[in-house]
């Protein structure tokens, strides 16, 4: 549709303040150094979190063998805990004070807490809580992420009005580097935001963290236990796939980019949320062919019977390693009994079609947020945003680590293909109050 390629806040009529700025060439640098920053800021976060995320599990094993499957979702978990605490009270703040001094704070927040976990394994005990801590306190600092976000959404919006506003006479100019928004500069239009369309886009981006944030969290213990995959085979393996899938992702989105000025985001939100479900559905364990269960260790370890097999056991146990953990799937979780292995080809082709649906659908509801929202002061709003989904990635890593320990994958993911299931009907209800603030009231006729 031809309002769905309209800029943000929509065309101006001549003689409002607001049609009448131009931006010197001066600012538009300025501007887009600061958001290039940000862009930077927000990447190497997002390259810390891929990092640690991978070696979680293998970590907390090593630094205290009480912890198991369910308290990982807990450390997990924590990071958004965090976050969500954080985003609400960064963006508050951003809408008063410089931008600056949210971000400073929350970047020192996030080297600090890195630090500790970084040492979680020197105390004597009770270091899985330590990880906790640290963990929670790292997703506190990444708060930042609402401010990163507003101030983006403000300065994007700006770029499209000064592209279409390059021919008239120039008034004053608007600069944006990581001062607060002022809202005496420019006129915003008069208008409520239409409520339910924010709460439906937070559910639908609570949906779509939430989903992801399970997959990522049980990528480590699910090939573990499927494959047999060591600690170091698991960290090593599953890094490899999300660095596929984030390069996969970065191709997606470039090509989003301009599907999107065809049929509009909502539309191509729908798509995404059918992929995911196809890319769930198919990871359902199907056929005879059952996982390598870690009592055949434990078997092949028995005490020797015989004098040739106290000799083969002396000949090689300088060549083992005592200290690797046992593999394939615990004993302890009675579904490893009957519940068929999860075929390797069967999880790749998974994590492709996920890997495909996420980024369409995260990007495509934090799209439409911003564009209902319009041209007020999103600090706020963009703080409720992002505590949406870091409530998605608190209760995603314990629903999945607790489903799947105690019930297996089959129950996990087929409860995931429901939720997606649902989310799909409410966009469905919602479809048509998905607009933007400038066609709501008539700015742009959809």
């Amino acid at each position: 549709m031809e309002a769905e390629q309209e800029p943000l806040l929509g065309n101006r009529t001549s003689g409002s303040r607001e049609g009448d700025i131009v931006e010197t060439e001066e600012h538009y640098k300025s501007r887009w150094r600061s958001i290039r920053i940000l862009y930077l800021t927000m990447f190497l976060s997002s390259v810390g979190f891929s990092i640690v995320i991978m070696s979680i599990w293998p970590y907390l094993q090593k630094i205290d063998q009480t912890a198991d499957a369910s308290f990982l979702g807990w450390v997990i978990a924590s990071f958004s805990l965090g976050q969500m605490v954080a985003s609400p009270m960064f963006g508050l703040w951003s809408n008063y004070r410089p931008r600056k001094e949210p971000l400073i704070v929350s970047i020192f927040i996030s080297v600090a807490a890195n630090c500790l976990y970084a040492y979680v394994h020197l105390p004597a005990s009770h270091n899985k809580y330590y990880m906790l801590v640290a963990r929670g306190l790292v997703g506190f600092g990444a708060g930042n992420v609402a401010v990163v976000r507003s101030y983006i959404a403000g300065a994007t919006s700006l770029q499209e009005r000064t592209s279409s506003m390059a021919n008239t006479s120039a008034c004053q100019a608007l600069g944006f580097i990581l001062g607060p928004a002022s809202t005496d500069e420019v006129q915003v239009p008069q208008g409520n935001i239409d409520q339910v369309a924010v709460v439906a886009t937070n559910i639908l981006f609570f949906v779509v963290l939430f989903i992801f944030a399970l997959f990522e969290t049980i990528i480590t213990p699910l090939t573990m236990d499927m494959y047999g995959w060591t600690q170091e085979q698991a960290v090593l393996y599953d890094g490899i796939i999300l660095a596929a899938l984030g390069v996969e992702a970065v191709i997606i989105l470039l090509g989003v980019k301009l599907l999107s000025k065809k049929i509009g985001e909502r539309a191509i939100l729908l798509g995404g949320l059918i992929v995911v479900w196809v890319g769930f559905f198919i990871l359902l364990p199907w056929g005879n062919q059952f996982p390598k269960i870690q009592w055949e260790d434990l078997h092949n370890n028995s005490i020797p019977n015989t004098f040739g097999e106290i000799i083969i056991g002396l000949w090689k146990s300088p060549r083992e390693d005592h200290n690797e953990r046992p593999t394939g799937c615990p004993i302890e979780q009675a579904w490893c009994l009957y519940t068929p292995v999860i075929h390797l080809a069967q999880f790749l082709t998974s994590a492709v079609l996920i890997g495909i649906g996420y980024p369409v659908c995260n990007l495509m509801s934090y799209t439409l947020y911003s564009k209902i929202l319009g041209p007020k002061p999103q600090g706020v709003y963009m703080g409720w945003l992002t505590a949406s989904g870091s409530g998605a990635r608190i209760l995603g890593p314990v629903f999945i680590s607790q489903v799947y320990a105690h019930w297996g994958p089959r129950w996990a993911f087929g409860l995931v293909c429901g939720m997606v299931v649902f989310t799909i009907a409410l966009l469905g209800v919602v479809y048509k109050r998905l607009i933007a603030f400038s066609i709501r009231y008539g700015r742009i006729q959809e």
